[in-house]
């Protein structure tokens, strides 16, 4: 009987499946995997299957299906293609946990699919939690299923309440880097482009997150989701910029002692932290010597000028499906600007616009939340042309 955990990794290809692969190739005698998915990027999907053997992959894209099956299935490893497939192949036995490190709101279905089968999820997809926390978190209450977070932030705050977990929260502190552009004035950002947008200090992500850092908007759904993880009220989430990135987060308790987790920069900790939880397995990643940072800064976001952040704050403050149509709008307008459709400020303001527009439901189903989601990417495109 092997104590090894079998994981599925949804999205391989992508910044994190990339670095979740590295950190199971450290720790053969801990980790196999499972299931490989992933959307366009056919040839990174061929070269990690035949390096890990999964035992079942995923092609997004119907149209790479022969392509993936010919190389691949002469090596005894299962092909499906399509959305179907990847919210049924979560529910195989032989699972152990799911990685859920999907782009955008395609995380939901799949992730809510591995949450009816039981498997435990270590959650890199924010937006799932964004667009239905209620529904995927009392969901998996009913079903026993422990849900990691892989974000570093809601993975710093979940190591600070290791062995507290009987202890009420008085708040969490979320630390943002403040992005590219910290500091900047509205001037300025009238006239920034994608290039500029994507150039992120300290972390190194996909296009979407790097635009959502440099917008404040990774923050705003970062503070959603940690209402839902940790089952806080919006008054009890703050935020401050710390530029060093060195405190990914930190908890505040009742009697005033605040907790902090610490450390480089490096996303394969908070991955292999979730996917090893209760152990710590030893890892040759840097280590952090504070020589190196004689100082650690920390001041006010700017909610005036970036104001994505506001609008986040409010769609928690709202409830309902007005987080789900926050987060479409934004999927809708930084794919807009990454196509220099919209100006950077233009995107807070279809945001706003769709927010106002859009039909509010109060205690929406997961129908309601699939067509607010419809709805709103319909209102952001007529907003941006």
């Amino acid at each position: 009987m092997s104590n090894k955990k079998s994981i599925a990794i949804l999205g391989s290809t992508g910044s994190i499946g990339t670095q979740a692969l590295e950190v199971i190739k450290s720790h053969p005698d801990h980790f196999q995997v499972e299931v490989l998915t992933a959307q366009n990027n056919v040839d990174l999907l061929i070269q990690q299957s035949i390096q890990f053997r999964p035992n079942a992959v995923v092609i997004g894209n119907d149209a790479f299906y022969d392509k993936v099956f010919n190389v691949l299935d002469p090596l005894g490893i299962k092909v499906y293609s399509g959305e179907k497939s990847l919210a049924s192949v979560v529910q195989m036995d032989t699972i152990d946990v799911v990685l859920t490190a999907l782009v955008g709101y395609a995380g939901l279905l799949p992730t809510i699919k591995a949450i009816e089968a039981g498997k435990h999820i270590a959650l890199a997809n924010k937006e799932t939690l964004v667009v239905a926390g209620e529904l995927v978190t009392s969901l998996a209450k009913q079903k026993g299923v422990n849900i990691y977070p892989v974000d570093s932030e809601h993975s710093a705050i979940f190591q600070c309440l290791v062995g507290e977990f009987h202890n009420p929260i008085e708040k969490v502190i979320l630390t943002a880097s403040g992005g590219p552009f910290r500091g900047r004035s509205k001037k300025f950002l009238e006239s920034v482009k994608k290039e500029q947008a994507l150039k992120h200090p300290n972390w190194d992500m996909g296009a979407k997150i790097t635009i959502d850092s440099a917008s404040l908007m990774n923050k705003g759904l970062e503070v959603i989701e940690a209402k839902w993880l940790f089952n806080l009220r919006e008054d009890q989430v703050d935020v401050v910029v710390h530029p060093q990135s060195i405190i990914h987060s930190m908890v505040q308790f009742e009697d005033s002692s605040i907790k902090a987790q610490m450390g480089l920069p490096d996303m394969r900790v908070p991955i292999m932290f979730a996917l090893s939880y209760p152990d710590r397995l030893k890892a040759d990643f840097p280590r952090f010597n504070f020589m190196d940072y004689p100082q650690l800064t920390f001041e006010q976001p700017d909610s005036d000028t970036f104001r994505n952040l506001a609008l986040a704050f409010h769609a928690l403050g709202r409830e309902g499906n007005a987080a789900c149509i926050l987060n479409a709008a934004n999927e809708v307008v930084v794919s807009a600007f990454l196509e220099d459709k919209i100006s950077f400020l233009g995107m807070s303001e279809v945001i706003e616009s769709c927010l106002d527009k859009v039909d509010f439901v109060k205690t929406p189903s997961l129908e309601d939340y699939i067509s607010t989601d419809k709805e709103t990417r319909i209102k952001a495109l007529e907003f941006i042309n």
